[in-house]
């Protein structure tokens, strides 16, 4: 594998590939535009109604938490 001048592998921008997230962006968009969303989200309704409810819901809630912890918009300290 090639390596940039800071030693880094090709692609390793600063912190982050910024194609790879560019690549993310173009095909999410693409996926909101044309894709199949009211499915997904029918899909995304039935687990949260059926036996895996708890569990997701638990997931949704502790990933929640860890998005308030490291914007900052809570007191509470990561574990």
């Amino acid at each position: 594998m090639t390596q940039n001048r800071e030693g880094q592998p090709e692609g390793i921008q600063g912190e982050g590939n910024y194609e790879a997230g560019r690549r993310f962006q173009k095909e999410e968009r693409a996926f909101v535009e044309t894709g199949p969303v009211e499915q997904k989200a029918k899909e995304a309704e039935e687990a949260l109604d059926g036996p895996e409810g708890e569990e997701l819901e638990r997931a949704r809630k502790q990933t929640g938490e860890r998005g308030a912890i490291d914007k900052g918009l809570t007191n509470r300290s990561p574990d």
